[in-house]
């Protein structure tokens, strides 16, 4: 498994490779990202497509980042609760095994009366 996943990443960075070489003079075009809203207007420095696409690829890996992180502690919490639940019913079953067995002896040691 881990060879295949070596294999599919190598790949993947191939094909980003050809097409940043391939592709070499549209990502060298300069750009200028704005925002222009009715009370404010904002524009960027020029800049190549291949820097806008970089960071948005970093912007993209810290959002997960921190998506995972959170997710993480959400499910850590999660498997305490869980944890400490099947303690308390470890604890029961214990409990109910200590118990002692009684049966129905009682019943049967009493004589019916016959008609």
């Amino acid at each position: 498994m881990k060879y295949l996943r070596m294999i599919v990443l190598v790949v993947f960075l191939l094909l980003i490779i050809i097409l940043a070489v391939q592709n070499h003079d549209a990502f060298s075009t300069r750009i200028q990202l704005g925002i222009d809203l009715v009370f404010y207007s904002y524009q960027t420095a020029a800049m190549t497509i291949y820097l806008v696409t970089i960071i948005s690829f970093l912007v993209g890996i810290v959002f997960a980042a921190l998506y995972g992180i959170v997710e993480r502690f959400r499910l850590k919490k999660q498997i305490k609760i869980l944890q400490k639940e099947a303690g308390e019913k470890d604890k029961e079953l214990k409990s109910l095994r200590n118990l002692p067995v009684t049966t129905e002896v009682q019943e049967a040691e009493q004589p019916s009366e016959v008609q």
